[in-house]
């Protein structure tokens, strides 16, 4: 386990989202998340912490609440994990850019996941990035039910 793994992240609750996380993208997008993904809770929860790519996740709220980011997702929006899931979603993008936001979200709930998102995001002290090639999934529990939404990418720039 990684020392950087912030506590909050071996709650059971948290744990648990790690592995709906991991779970869903290999059901919904077809090929997993992860390069190995440990069977063990906390070290799945930490291999998602550490993963080489930005993780984030929302729920199912009218007004959908960020309910995890990863530790490379954390330091582009410059939050840490207690602030960064009392952030509604929406307030990743600017407000010109929600509405294109939206629309994202609705062809991803319409076709289960998209592959090629690509659009302007701002961390908490307005710094802007840009990302590109995200893929972008529902989040569905075993037996198919929605729990939100996740986003994982690789590729960014400062804007």
């Amino acid at each position: 386990m990684s020392a950087s793994l912030p506590a909050c992240l071996l709650a059971e609750p948290t744990t648990r989202l790690a592995r709906l996380i991991v779970d869903s993208h290999l059901r919904v997008v077809g090929c997993p998340l992860l390069a190995a993904a440990p069977g063990d809770a906390v070290a799945l929860a930490a291999a998602l912490w550490e993963a080489p790519r930005a993780v984030v996740a929302h729920g199912t709220e009218a007004d959908p609440v960020f309910c995890y980011g990863n530790r490379l997702a954390l330091e582009l929006f410059e939050m840490d994990f207690a602030a960064f899931t009392a952030l509604p979603s929406r307030f990743s993008a600017e407000a010109p850019q929600r509405d294109e936001r939206a629309r994202l979200l609705e062809r991803v709930a319409r076709h289960g996941f998209i592959d090629d998102y690509a659009g302007v995001r701002i961390s908490r002290s307005g710094r802007r990035f840009r990302i590109h090639g995200a893929t972008v999934w529902n989040l569905l529990d075993a037996d198919g039910a929605p729990r939100g939404q996740a986003a994982t990418f690789t590729d960014w720039e400062r804007v």
